[in-house]
């Protein structure tokens, strides 16, 4: 039997012989196989770009308003004593209703005093015309009479001189023959005042002439009738209630013309207007340059309503631009006008354009030919990226002008052909590889959409 010691000895050389092994498989090992770095390549969509024409818009908001509103304020004072049983909120009334009557006592007495006047100016003047055919025939007589007077005198101071009458005698002639002259100085007096009684007569008859016009005015006054068709907004008056000068009564709007002031931001209507009269020759601004610019550029408004879940629209003109500019939000007013709004309403299913309504309003051009448009999203600080030929990305630094939507019209640095890179890149490393695959769906939508102008959005 084996001591002890010696059984431990026994179990050292298997160890030994696997230490040694292991040192020489480790001295021997092979390190692993190195791959040269594989160069990325990012997945990306593109669309070609691609010259198309364009129809050019900008949209604004506003709430439509009538083009005429009218106050019937009362001219005269009065009680009134009639008003249209229609004459409420809301109704609507042909033109030439009689709404209101105030009472015309006053103003027919007027009328009669004034016609009372005129007659007795004209009864003077025929009475002064026949005063002066008598005046001017008494003054013939007197005159003759004169006449025969001097001649009498002259005679007896002839027969004076030579003793044959007494002075006392002559002294008489002399005095009748001065008589006589007044009375041809008074006679000859009173005609040359006829004239002025007769000026100063027929001034009188005009004035009663004005005060009967103004009579006549003051009675159609008592009567007021509506100047238009026209939808009733406020009514401040009742029968038998007494009726001020200058007191407004009730107030009406025009259902002929609906207007829409459109605000819109200053750089959207300087990028549309820019686009849109590149080509144009005329400048300064006049009283008829706004309208020969939009006929000339074919201009005209959609108005939208979205109402029931379907969105109504009517067809407008842009009439004025409002004379300034909003000094919080940055936008001009564009003033649009749509024409019988209530005449082509159909009841339930399309509402006239109503006071108050908040619409959505585009404003369109003629078209615009090879344009090239991109997505805004695919427009990054003023630059573009591009899949190169040779699946490389370039980053190009363009020019863009008119936005439309989620549109923007590049004017300069993509051409035709060119791969435009729609996915969002991050980090944009010029010259990566792109893989890329054509949007055709982005590419349709933007082809519609510039064919339909905003309608497709």
């Amino acid at each position: 039997m084996a001591k002890p010691w010696l059984r431990k000895l026994l179990i050292l050389p298997p160890i030994l012989l696997g230490a040694g092994a292991l040192a020489f498989m480790i001295m021997n090992k092979k390190p692993p196989a190195q791959k040269p770095p594989a160069e990325q390549v990012r997945h990306v969509r593109v669309i070609t770009a691609q010259k198309t024409e364009l129809i050019p818009f900008i949209r604004g908001f506003g709430a439509v308003s009538p083009a005429t509103s009218w106050n019937a304020l009362a001219q005269v004072s009065g009680q009134v004593v009639y008003v249209h049983p229609d004459f409420r909120q809301g109704a609507i009334l042909p033109k030439g209703t009689l709404i209101i009557r105030i009472s015309p006592r006053d103003y027919e007495l007027a009328l009669k005093q004034a016609k009372a006047n005129i007659r007795a100016a004209e009864a003077k003047l025929t009475e002064l015309e026949v005063s002066a055919q008598n005046t001017r025939a008494a003054l013939a007589i007197e005159r003759e009479s004169l006449e025969l007077k001097a001649k009498d005198f002259t005679r007896k101071q002839a027969l004076a001189e030579r003793g044959t009458i007494s002075a006392a005698n002559l002294d008489n002639e002399r005095r009748d023959l001065l008589g006589q002259r007044k009375r041809v100085l008074e006679l000859e007096n009173a005609l040359k005042l006829i004239p002025v009684q007769a000026d100063a007569l027929r001034q009188s008859r005009a004035v009663s002439l004005a005060q009967l016009e103004t009579a006549k005015l003051n009675l159609e006054r008592t009567r007021i009738k509506l100047p238009f068709t026209a939808r009733i907004s406020k009514v401040n008056v009742a029968i038998t209630q007494f009726a001020g000068v200058g007191q407004s009564l009730g107030q009406a709007d025009s259902i002929k013309t609906a207007e829409i002031n459109v605000q819109i931001p200053q750089s959207h209507i300087q990028r549309f207007t820019r686009a849109i009269s590149r080509n144009d020759n005329e400048y300064g601004i006049s009283g008829g340059s706004l309208a020969r610019w939009t006929k000339r550029h074919g201009l005209y408004a959609i108005i939208r309503l979205g109402s029931g879940g379907k969105k109504l629209e009517w067809k407008g003109k842009l009439s004025r631009i409002s004379d300034l500019v909003d000094p919080k939000t940055r936008t001009i007013g564009a003033i649009v006008t749509v024409e019988n709004s209530y005449g082509k309403a159909v009841p339930g299913m399309k509402p006239p354009l109503v006071k108050g309504m908040f619409v959505e309003v585009e404003l369109r051009a003629n078209a615009l030919k090879d344009k090239i448009l991109l997505p805004r999203s695919s427009v990054h600080e003023g630059k573009v990226f591009i899949r190169t030929s040779k699946g490389r990305l370039e980053i190009r630094q363009v020019k863009t002008g008119l936005i439309q939507g989620s549109l923007v019209v590049v004017d300069a640095g993509v051409k035709a052909g060119d791969a435009i890179v729609v996915s969002d890149l991050s980090p944009a490393i010029p010259g990566m590889r792109l893989d890329a695959v054509a949007d055709k769906a982005l590419m349709a939508r933007i082809a519609g959409e510039a064919k339909r102008g905003g309608a497709g959005e």
